[in-house]
């Protein structure tokens, strides 16, 4: 079966992510694409690398051009896709690639974003360890589908197999990232201009006001902690793509290292996508360029008692456009690796 799709904000980052994975998917055909100030144009005056589109012009985005599609891939900026998804009919599958219905908690939502507040829907990390399962229960024959913050999700994967599994405790967590500014969008902004990034590390959101707390906060519940606290610290660096987490916890007083690295074995143990590297390996950014994979190193800080986790994703694929197929996937029943690259690209 042949799945119709339309993908708004056709002419930004995700969802021109969105659009070359889709390009290789063999069920799903892309008929519509919306924009807002890029309406009008050919998608590949805006995106020249998607050949695949020569056809496509970019239609205004607005809920009666989305309409009468199998498939609604919504890559809007954060607050513009709630009223949007409102009016699109219930049957149809709609993955919001923005923030508008991540939180379950109104008071969340309304201190790190503001504005009206829209229902949680599925969280689309398939592999997220929660207490009983994976998130990928949720998703099966879904409808409406969140996918995830990059940064979020990431530091989500890293630590909930430790909190599931009662290995390492659920405050003092620590992370600081290493982020490639195509996670801030496509829009022009002065601070991450090439002349303000290259050669040189910029931290941003310091000091527990980014907006992806919630979202790892929330995770992290949903894998048994109690009140997780943590303090994260993203910095932007000069590579396009690309996630580098590093995160930290307390290990649970009496537990040997061969029992916290078995929880993360476990979690992950037959994921496609989520990849445990050997003991004394870690990943690099490079290695999951362009791939739907999320690499990740474990050691065990004797003399700290913390895990260290090292966990590397590119933010475009698995940190979102790619965590956005993969769900859609499962909600249609459809193979879950269906159109998603495991293999990154090198050099």
């Amino acid at each position: 079966m042949t799945y119709s799709v339309a993908v708004s904000g056709a002419s930004g980052y995700a969802g021109g992510e969105i659009l070359r994975l889709i390009a290789d998917h063999p069920e799903f055909e892309v008929r519509t694409v919306t924009a807002h100030a890029n309406a009008g144009q050919p998608l590949v005056a805006v995106q020249p690398h998607l050949r695949t589109y020569t056809h496509l012009t970019l239609q205004e985005t607005n809920a009666e051009t989305l309409a009468g599609h199998d498939i609604v891939f919504l890559a809007l900026p954060h607050g513009a896709s709630g009223a949007i998804a409102a009016e699109l009919d219930a049957e149809t599958l709609v993955v919001d690639c923005g923030a508008d219905h991540r939180l379950e908690r109104a008071v969340d939502w309304a201190e790190f974003y503001g504005g009206d507040f829209h229902q949680a829907w599925a969280y689309g990390v398939p592999e997220l360890p929660r207490l009983s399962g994976t998130q990928r229960d949720r998703l099966t024959s879904s409808r409406r589908i969140a996918a995830p913050g990059c940064n979020a999700s990431t530091v989500a994967l890293s630590l909930a197999p430790g909190i599931r599994a009662g290995v390492i405790e659920d405050r003092d967590l620590v992370s600081v990232l290493a982020v490639g500014p195509s996670g801030a969008g496509k829009s022009l902004k002065a601070h991450l201009l090439g002349s303000e990034i290259l050669g040189s590390a910029n931290p941003y959101s310091v000091g527990g006001v980014h907006r992806h707390i919630p979202e790892i906060t929330q995770a992290l519940r949903w894998a048994g902690a109690a009140a997780p606290t943590i303090s994260f610290t993203p910095v932007i660096v000069p590579m396009s793509r690309g996630i580098l987490a590093t995160s930290t916890a307390r290990i649970v007083p009496g537990t040997d290292a061969a029992t916290v690295r078995a929880a993360w074995e476990d979690a992950y143990a037959g994921e496609r996508f989520v990849q445990l590297l050997p003991a004394g390996q870690f990943p690099r950014t490079a290695d999951v360029l362009g791939a739907n994979t999320a690499l990740m190193g474990l050691a065990i800080d004797e003399r700290a008692g913390r895990a260290v986790v090292v966990t590397a994703v590119d933010n475009l694929v698995k940190g979102t456009a790619g965590a956005a197929v993969q769900s859609a996937n499962i909600a249609l029943g459809l193979a879950e690796s269906t159109g998603l690259p495991v293999n990154g690209v090198a050099p």
